[in-house]
């Protein structure tokens, strides 16, 4: 299962998300962001056009996930380096890698990490 995750700036708007989306590799099958920004509508229409669900994840579950990249806002917020790559592993579930770092789309106001787990 490869889960797309989502970081963004309120006011972002779906070409921000497609835009880290594609940098970050695109092809998925779920989307996922903390559960406050879940339902945030530039999020919902991306969601639709990929034909994809969006698994909000819990503030609390964020603290302490170990991420690649580290952000001191997300850290102040979360309590994880990454939202996208910290939403990306939680969501893929356990013993899912990151396939690349975060990516941040041209206008600065999202961000997306792909975490891929392989079922046996």
């Amino acid at each position: 299962m490869r889960v797309a995750g989502f970081g963004f700036r309120k006011g972002a708007e779906v070409a921000s998300l497609d835009a880290a989306l594609i940098a970050a590799g695109g092809d998925v099958q779920a989307f996922a962001t903390a559960e406050e920004k879940s339902n945030a509508t530039c999020l919902q229409e991306l969601a639709a056009r990929h034909g994809v669900t969006i698994i909000p994840v819990a503030k609390d579950a964020l603290p302490g996930v170990p991420t690649a990249t580290q952000s001191n806002k997300s850290h102040a917020r979360f309590g994880t380096g990454s939202l996208s790559e910290a939403a990306a592993l939680i969501a893929a579930g356990p013993g899912a890698r990151l396939i690349g770092t975060r990516v941040i789309s041209p206008d600065s106001m999202a961000t997306c990490a792909i975490a891929e787990r392989i079922d046996p």
